[in-house]
């Protein structure tokens, strides 16, 4: 009897420990709302509706679970299953409170609105990017060089220059992977992307030295998105010194341009880095290596990430997508059946005239949303339908949500480049963001994809070894076996 009293009284304490850490729990978790609101000055149900997690971490848990998950949209679903289609969520992430933004008006006002608006992504990303690049760059200084690096990548003059050498490296790169048997598809599309990118930014650079950034910059991007641990074993710590690395390997570069140019011969031909050390301002200031480091290493990752990742996944829905895949290379047969006898190779006109292949590339970017998520700040106190974007909180503009949206797109996580047959409304479609920030390099993203599945669409085709691999979604989605299986030619 002694004994089973003792046994009760033990788990009775067991239960009033766990109610009072649960209920100090819910005390610090209501406690990290009245903080951040009671700082405002304004009525609580001016801000939108939402959920501001734990202290610090706010949260970053919950996007980290679902994201590690099969169900990532879960993250955002939590939200519209407690609190309803607001299109308007307050939260803290990424060390900051914030109002995630989820319908293509409220998307296109954050990005568009540059007079409430600015840049404001996380320290964490800024440090591993640069405090010099674009990301973090006051807009008049984005504006200028905006406008000078995107004339070296845009427009048909840029694009019609790179066409053949993006063309030439496409070939030489499916003949060389059909000889090679099993291997990393998404990996090996990389590298011919970055490769790419290397070539229009830096003319041409040693193959170690192209290896050398293209490995660091894995190891860079798997720590965007992640917690700012910088502690061995964290992916953040692991980013940060793949930064530190990458900017010695820029500096030796930018040192040896800056002491072959000293001897400049004016008929050589200029690339970015040359148009980046030359540039200067009304009053002939010019950039500073830190500035020129930070562009550049910005301008390479966003150059060649994105558009292998949209390569591999177009592949991969073409080959799932037998109807698909038919009209497709129809398309392309015609291209080539319409050419003069005389002709050798793509021109840009017939890549325009790429009809169902550009609606493929669309689908494509649609389904993937390579960037979830940008970050804007709110300059001063922002209304948005009836809602608070208090001045100094972060605007998140989730692109997941609008992409993925079946009052936009039914069915939406169902591949079908028909939903391209008719014009969507502003807002509706932002792969490259919208406003004064839009991606410069879209237009040149989207025909290196072009080029690569006219040649694969022609002569190859692709066996996956694992169909049915899991996919991962940080920093971006991808099989978990990076798409491993075989190139082979018809």
């Amino acid at each position: 009897m002694m004994m089973m009293m003792v046994m009760e009284m033990g788990t009775m304490w067991v239960v009033l420990v766990v109610v009072a850490i649960a209920g100090a729990l819910l005390v610090l978790k209501n406690l990290n709302w009245w903080l951040y609101e009671s700082k405002l000055g304004v009525k609580q149900y001016s801000l939108p509706p939402g959920d501001m997690g734990w202290p610090f971490i706010g949260n970053m848990w919950s996007f980290l679970r679902a994201f590690k998950s099969k169900d990532p949209d879960s993250f955002i679903s939590s939200f519209v299953s407690r609190f309803g289609r607001t299109g308007m969520y307050k939260t803290l992430m990424f060390g900051n409170p914030g109002i995630i933004v989820t319908t293509p008006e409220t998307c296109k006002r954050v990005l568009t609105d540059d007079d409430k608006f600015t840049t404001g992504w996380p320290r964490s990303a800024i440090e591993l990017i640069g405090k010099r690049s674009f990301i973090s760059m006051p807009y008049e200084e984005h504006k200028r060089l905006r406008r000078l690096t995107s004339s070296s990548i845009n427009g048909m003059e840029a694009l019609s220059l790179y066409l053949t050498y993006i063309e030439k490296n496409v070939i030489s790169s499916l003949e060389t992977w059909a000889n090679l048997g099993q291997i990393e598809f998404l990996t090996e599309i990389r590298k011919l992307t970055f490769k790419i990118i290397m070539h229009i930014f830096l003319s041409s650079e040693s193959e170690p030295i192209m290896e050398a950034l293209e490995r660091e910059y894995t190891a860079l991007n798997y720590g965007v998105r992640a917690m700012r641990i910088n502690i061995p074993g964290f992916a953040y710590h692991k980013a940060f010194k793949a930064r530190k690395n990458l900017v010695a390997i820029f500096q030796s570069i930018v040192d040896e341009r800056r002491s072959i140019r000293k001897g400049y011969l004016p008929g050589k031909n200029r690339d970015m880095m040359d148009a980046l050390i030359d540039v200067a301002d009304e009053d002939g200031r010019k950039l500073g290596d830190e500035d020129i480091i930070d562009i550049m290493l910005m301008y390479l990752n966003a150059g060649h990430e994105s558009s292998g990742h949209i390569t591999m996944w177009a592949t991969f829905f073409l080959q799932k997508h037998p109807e698909y895949l038919q009209k497709a290379k129809a398309e392309q047969e015609e291209i080539v059946r319409r050419r003069p006898p005389t002709q050798k190779g793509l021109t840009l006109k017939e890549v325009r005239e790429m009809d169902f292949l550009y609606k493929v590339i669309d689908e494509t970017m649609r389904v993937i949303t390579f960037s979830l998520v940008v970050f804007r700040e709110a300059k001063s106190d922002v209304n948005i339908n009836g809602y608070l974007i208090p001045k100094g909180w972060k605007a998140l503009v989730w692109f997941r949500s609008v992409h993925l949206d079946p009052e936009i797109y039914p069915n939406p996580k169902e591949f079908n480049p028909y939903r391209w047959n008719k014009e969507h409304k502003a807002g509706e479609f932002l792969p490259f963001g919208a406003g004064s920030r839009l991606c410069p390099g879209n237009d040149l993203a989207k025909m290196e994809i072009a080029v690569f599945l006219h040649y694969f669409l022609l002569n190859y085709r692709f066996e996956q070894k694992n169909p049915n691999c899991p996919v991962r979604y940080l920093p971006h989605t991808r099989p978990m076996d990076n798409c491993l299986g075989r190139v082979k030619k018809c």
